[in-house]
């Protein structure tokens, strides 16, 4: 995980990010179509096992706290099991690219993104654990995240070469990227985490970077 360079810029940057992003996507409304968010969860009753001898305590997930003494709630939890998921369609994209891709810049943006996520799903892994939280909860609905390619769209992709490799990938890993700002966007708002919202502020403006680095390439 990148060391937090721009927790001072706050909320305030990774709005200007998704303003930016949807600013950039102009007319294309169906690629950026709105969807129900993933993360937006209210708090939840959730049970916190007692000490060996001590009765299980019941309480609102978002009062629950961290071992370092900080605060997390439901939408924190769901943002980072949902988000080592996103991470690992994204990181499957990415794998694609050699050998499918035909501009060489693509390629290497491609293998940039491939190379960097898996950090970050081991940072959202390491916060699950030290809150003995699971890594993903079965009533999650990966497939409504936003950005969320379909299987079609994956087996399409690997079957495409040259340009219209270049061309789907783009489309595809812009609006992947676009539903990570959105759901950054989430728990920037409405988690409990501070830590957690630098990271995802962090994130959002590593992807919004990423969305502009994708139309420049193919653009150039």
């Amino acid at each position: 995980m990148r060391t937090s360079t721009l927790a001072a810029v706050g909320v305030i940057v990774a709005g200007a990010v998704v303003v930016a992003v949807a600013a950039r996507s102009g007319s294309d409304d169906s690629a950026a179509a709105p969807r129900p968010s993933a993360s937006a969860t209210a708090p939840q009753r959730v049970v916190l096992p007692g000490a060996p001898g001590d009765d299980a305590v019941v309480t609102d997930s978002d009062k629950v706290k961290a071992p370092d003494g900080s605060t997390f709630n439901a939408i924190d939890t769901t943002f980072v099991q949902m988000m080592i998921v996103h991470h690992q369609q994204a990181i499957e994209m990415a794998g694609l690219a050699p050998g499918r891709a035909g501009n060489e810049r693509l390629a290497a943006l491609a293998a940039r993104i491939g190379a960097a996520q898996p950090f970050e799903i081991n940072y959202f892994r390491a916060w699950l654990k030290e809150r003995n939280l699971p890594d993903s909860d079965p009533s999650h609905d990966h497939g409504a995240m936003p950005g969320m390619q379909t299987e079609a769209d994956l087996a399409a992709l690997a079957a495409a070469k040259g340009p219209a490799f270049d061309s789907r990938f783009t489309a595809m890993m812009t609006d992947h990227h676009r539903g990570a700002l959105r759901m950054a966007g989430d728990v920037i708002k409405g988690g409990s985490d501070e830590k957690l919202r630098e990271v995802a502020n962090e994130m959002a403006v590593e992807q919004g970077s990423e969305i502009r680095r994708l139309a420049e390439v193919t653009d150039g």
